[in-house]
Order: structure tokens, then sequence, then C-alpha cells
């Protein structure tokens, strides 16, 4: 039991994950959330646990987290379903990144290239070969990659199943109710000021994700470089003849938007995303829609009959490098966990782990020691 008195800010999969880890151990945690609890990009998200798909050779050391999160996902979901009792919907069914055209084959090939550089668990498919794992595909792919280790969960069911496994656990939830600022005093966070006045604790944990630079009393140099980054989306409901059973990604040469097809078990098929630098706007917008609807008919063509069951957008937030900022900060009792950005669910077990750790121990794991605020400070 840790006999510490811990405020998080920011109620997403990662605030939860946290408090849930914290409350679990015996710590006194108060989270407080400006909105309802994860319905921010938490509930916006596709669920998909794709380091291999997302892999880049210029960010070897995200893949490693998000490979070693991915690690840690049949134990995390163990763990929040025996809690929460809540099923989460983890399935293994892996991931078809295809293309329909010479040029989209072309840069496959190249994905492919880096890919086996960085030695992944993947392998080269012909068009036929795609169609016979996933046979709702269009005759037009011409090949694709499958990434058989590539998982996907259910968003809003583990958004659910954390913030009950949270509560179940003794952790404190203020929903609706914004920390305004830190309280520092000689270089050590000794508090909040929120709605109802300052509340004195011993450790705070920034995990507000695109709000993260909203917070006052963080001194401008140690303020977490994180934007907000647009991503519109829209679900499906998949009808007998149209049911996809794998995660579909398309490589597009020709066109700004490459989509994702997801299928869920309740029969919804998650398409997305856009990505858009537009500040905090939310709006839907024709151009978003259209081109995801064109992806997703151009790979899959029997979603021209599908009914469209809901669209939306959500923030995804983007450090300057897209990747996380993870762990303790120059303000001494002042953690971030924040700029996940698309990798937000992949990499929640591991944030949630090691932060947790972290405060419990006070040691910072060699898994989170790249991603701390000071690769971004001048020296």
């Amino acid at each position: 039991m840790i006999n510490k008195k811990i405020i998080i800010i920011g109620g997403g999969v990662i605030g939860l994950g946290i408090g849930w880890q914290l409350a679990k151990a015996g710590a006194s945690v108060s989270l407080f959330e400006r909105d309802q609890v994860g319905r921010g990009a938490s509930w916006a998200a596709a669920g998909m646990l794709a380091p291999l798909a997302e892999a880049h050779t210029e960010e070897t050391e995200l893949l490693e987290l998000g490979v070693k999160s991915l690690s840690l996902y049949p134990q995390w979901v163990d763990e929040l379903e025996t809690d929460a009792q809540i099923c989460i919907d983890y399935r293994v069914d892996g991931t078809l990144i295809v293309g329909l055209e010479p040029d989209d084959t072309h840069q496959l090939s190249h994905l492919y290239a880096a890919q086996q550089q960085m030695d992944l668990d993947v392998n080269w498919l012909t068009g036929g070969e795609a169609r016979e794992i996933e046979p709702t595909l269009s005759p037009r792919v011409t090949a694709a990659i499958h990434c058989v280790s590539d998982h996907q969960v259910d968003n809003r069911k583990m958004v659910n199943a954390l913030q009950r496994a949270y509560l179940t656990c003794g952790g404190v939830l203020q929903e609706n109710s914004s920390v305004e600022g830190i309280v520092i005093k000689d270089g050590t966070l000794t508090g909040v000021s929120a709605e109802d006045g300052t509340q004195k604790c011993d450790v705070v944990v920034l995990a507000a994700g695109c709000w993260s630079t909203q917070i006052k009393g963080i001194p401008e140099s140690v303020r977490p470089p994180i934007r907000p980054v647009k991503g519109q989306m829209l679900a499906l409901q998949m009808e007998e003849g149209v049911e996809v059973k794998t995660v579909i990604r398309t490589v597009r040469a020709k066109y700004p938007t490459s989509v994702y097809l997801v299928p869920r078990n309740d029969g919804r098929l998650i398409v997305g995303a856009t990505s858009e630098e537009m500040g905090f706007d939310t709006r839907l917008t024709v151009g978003g829609i259209f081109e995801l609807l064109r992806g997703a008919w151009e790979a899959v063509p029997g979603v021209y009959e599908l009914p469209i069951l809901d669209t939306w957008a959500g923030l995804r937030p983007g450090s300057r490098d897209n990747a996380p900022v993870l762990g303790k900060t120059p303000i001494e009792n002042l953690i971030y966990a924040t700029g996940h950005y698309r990798n937000g669910i992949l990499l929640t077990p591991i944030t949630a782990y090691e932060i947790s750790k972290l405060i419990m121990t006070d040691e910072t794991s060699e898994a989170i020691e790249p991603f701390q605020l000071s690769r971004f400070i001048k020296q």
C-alpha cells in the first residue's frame, strides 16, 4: 500500500488506467475530467492495436514501446475484465494492409521492405491470397501485407471497464469538473486549483490529452508540446454477405486519405480516419466523410449497400515528434502521461503499469525513459 494522495487530470483510458492501478495499490486517487469520462479521443478511436502496421524506420523506440505494450494486452485484458466484470472484446484476427493499383503496390513494397528491415512478423501476399483470408476484399486488390500479430479491442467497452474497475478499487471520480491549474511552490507541486478551490496532493499526473497545454501554472519551459489532430470517422452496419472479419488498412498513393476498416463483434464496421491539423475544430466535413467512404468502397465494394450508423470526429493528442510524453518533469511531483497521438489505446497498458510503478517506486523504467519531457528541453 502506498500512502500518497494523487490527483489525475484527464479521464481518458490513460488517466483511468493509471488511476485504476494506483487505487488498486492502495493510494488515495482523485481523477478530474473536464467533460464526461472517456468521451474524448478514447471514445473516438478505432481500437486497433497495430504497432507493426504503424511501424516507421525512424521511430524504432516508439515501435519497441508499442510491441511491448501489445505483449502486455492478454494480461491487461484478463486483469481488467476480472476487476470490472465487463468483456472488452479483445480480438487477435490480424491486419491486412492492401493496395489496389500499381502505384499502391509499389508503396506497399517499400513498407514491406522497411518492416523486414526491422525484423517484424509480417508476410507478403498476392491479391488472391489476401482474399482467401478476407473474401470481402475487392478483386482490384493486387497485393497485401499480413500483420498477423496486430490485434484490436473495443475501445468504448474498455473505457467503461476502466471506469468501473477504477471505482471498484476505491478511486474518486469527478466528472464535468475542470482543474484550472497547478500550484507550485519553490519548484515543487503542492496541489491543484479546481472549481471548488485548492486541493493539496503529493503527486499530479497530467493525462489530459490535447488539453494538457491548457492547464495554468505550468511554466512555459516545461509545458508539454501537445497539439490536437482531428480525425473524422464513421460506423457502418455489416449485413449478410458483407461481413468483414479482419482489420483492413489501405495504402493509396493517389489519394490524401488512406482508410482502415475495423469489424466489431456487435456487427459494426468502423471506418477511419482523416488526419487534419485544424486546432480544436471537431466539425464533420463533406470532403472528410467522402474520402473515408470512397476508400472503404474501393477496398470492400460491398460496403456500398451498408447502412451508416454514426459519424463523429475526435482529437488525437500529438506531440512535436508524435510520440508520447511520459514520466517526470522538472517540477517535483508533476508527472506527464500525455501525447499518445494515434497509439493511445495500444499504449494504455504499458503507460498505466509504468507510470503507476514510477509513482510507487520513484524509478523510471527503461521502457519509458526515452519518452520523457527532457527530450524537448534545450540544455
